[in-house]
């Protein structure tokens, strides 16, 4: 028996019953031989934290565009909190944390610059629409690895397309991550608000703190408390009816005070107007796309999404510099 077949074993023993098994997985995309050290959940972990998508996040944008401080999150930051969220979650459940986690760490793979402000613009101009929970799933199957793509399981395709509030995993892990998710950004939002000066903690509303905490602290303890508390010995994941509630009342209120803030979203213009520039300047120059795309394109034939996979591709700072390079004029040196 080597290592992997061991920790299989154990999984089965240690794990609840609702639990992802990893040597029940339904399987890759393409079949491939096992390791002997490492269940198929924490490959496809190890897969996702070195692919150059991972990487990429570090300088794209979470909230807030291009702040001025280090202690601002980024699309980077923002997956690694929901995938501490998440694990916390699933080790209490007896779930399996190897799934979580790299659902969690590939969530967000396909997200463009600028944030949702980058995937307006991409979906508005783009013919085929633009959704970054399908263009993440899109890195993992097709992009990484030069067209080759991470082989990933199927339990963790899923987690990663179904992350959105408007579809639903089908393993209680992917749950797990969906909800973490929400509760990431909720609290690091609101942090990152009051540490920019556009909100206090006081301004929060009375029948928000009273369920779900006046701190950031308390809400991220509290939403973590009530979803292990309200799942346990469950096959669901799920939040307490008044919890659900004070976080839609939560929403609302971040809607209003934060993601619609004039002040925190006066450079969105600007970015949305710099994705859909280049957009129509790589559509009208295509043979200006790498080599790596451009031989994916041989393939599929459809140049819409190979401009779209190279855009949504950009960090923050290459898609300025890359606009700079084509549309600002350069100092003549003599």
């Amino acid at each position: 028996m080597n290592i992997r077949e061991r920790l299989e074993i154990e999984e089965e023993e240690l794990l609840s019953p609702y639990a992802s098994f990893s040597a029940k997985s339904r399987g890759r995309i393409r079949k491939e031989e096992e390791c002997d050290i490492r269940p198929v959940f924490q490959r496809d972990r190890d897969r996702i934290l070195h692919c150059k998508a991972f990487r990429r996040l570090k300088d794209k944008t979470q909230v807030f565009l291009t702040p001025e401080g280090d202690h601002y999150r980024t699309r980077l930051t923002h997956t690694l909190e929901v995938s501490q969220n998440a694990r916390t979650i699933a080790k209490a459940l007896r779930l399996n944390e190897d799934l979580v986690e790299a659902i969690a760490l590939g969530h967000d793979l396909g997200h463009t610059p600028f944030g949702h402000a980058g995937e307006r613009a991409l979906n508005e101009i783009c013919p085929l629409g633009f959704e970054h929970n399908v263009q993440s799933l899109r890195t993992v199957d097709v992009l990484e690895k030069d067209g080759v793509g991470l082989n990933l399981t199927a339990e963790t395709r899923d987690g990663i397309l179904n992350h959105q509030t408007a579809s639903m995993p089908y393993t209680l892990e992917g749950k797990i991550v969906r909800l973490s998710d929400k509760i990431a950004y909720f609290h690091h939002d609101m942090d990152d608000a009051v540490r920019g000066g556009i909100l206090k903690e006081s301004d929060l509303p009375k029948s928000i703190g009273d369920v779900l905490g006046y701190t950031a602290a308390e809400r991220l303890d509290h939403f973590i408390h009530d979803i292990i508390t309200t799942s346990k010995d469950q096959n669901d994941i799920r939040m307490s009816a008044e919890v659900e509630a004070g976080m839609k009342e939560l929403r609302a209120f971040m809607f209003e005070y934060v993601y619609n803030n004039p002040v925190a979203k006066s450079e969105e213009g600007k970015a949305e107007n710099l994705v859909k520039t280049l957009y129509q300047y790589y559509y009208d120059h295509f043979d200006l796309l790498p080599a790596e795309l451009l031989s994916i394109y041989e393939k599929e034939g459809n140049k819409e999404q190979t401009v779209c996979d190279y855009i949504s591709a950009m960090t923050d700072r290459f898609a300025i510099a890359k606009y700079e390079e084509i549309y600002i004029p350069k100092c003549w040196h003599g």
